[in-house]
């Protein structure tokens, strides 16, 4: 398994870059190829991938964006193209922070995510992290607002609109059911399954 990579950028061609470490050309997949210029030295840090007809090479200039890349790879539906795009739309520790709080919209904001990709992210990765200490990880890289975030739990009025998304509605027609249930009658007081009926029925007046 090679762990790293240390030498200069030969080129850039589509998705890789050309590394050349000791006259040997590497051909390493990486978010942005266009970042460094020809004859920039650097360290990547790798994951390779080895199939019947090729060993790629995915690199990464920092050790923390390799090691939530592999992360990445073990929920269902996300291969390495997906991941190294999840990366360039998002600082690792903004992925994190997105993922312990379970949100769900900004993950969607990422190239080729959907909703129930999202949502499989969350629950596949969310206590992974925990146990493998990211949300200390990143404290330092972390603004004080995301620090809150990563540490703060889904608001009972965020778990109402994700269960009116996954009824079908668009995040802007949830959004506003919640409110006018929340305005019209306290709901923030109301269980959850009370708050969602009323809701429900709420956005069936409108």
């Amino acid at each position: 398994m090679i762990d790293f990579l240390k030498g200069q950028i030969a080129y850039a061609d589509g998705e890789c870059v050309v590394m050349e470490v000791h006259g040997v050309g590497y051909q390493v997949y990486v978010t942005n190829p266009y970042a460094w210029e020809e004859g920039e030295h650097l360290m990547l840090y790798t994951h390779q991938i080895v199939r019947e007809d090729a060993h790629l090479l995915y690199g990464f200039p920092s050790k923390d964006e390799r090691d939530l890349f592999r992360l990445l790879l073990e929920v269902s539906g996300i291969g390495p193209k997906a991941g190294l795009a999840m990366l360039a739309g998002g600082s690792p520790w903004e992925l994190a922070a997105a993922i312990a709080r379970e949100d769900v919209k900004f993950l969607t904001r990422l190239p080729g995510i959907g909703k129930k990709t999202a949502q499989r992210i969350v629950l596949d990765l969310k206590d992974k992290l925990k146990k493998r200490g990211w949300d200390k990880r990143f404290q330092s890289s972390l603004s004080s607002d995301e620090q809150s975030a990563v540490s703060a739990p889904v608001s009972p009025e965020r778990d109402v609109i994700e269960a009116l998304l996954s009824l079908g509605y668009n995040e802007e027609e949830a959004e506003w059911a919640v409110r006018e249930a929340l305005l019209s009658s306290g709901a923030e007081s109301l269980p959850a399954e009370d708050w969602i009926k009323r809701a429900l029925q709420i956005s069936m007046k409108r």
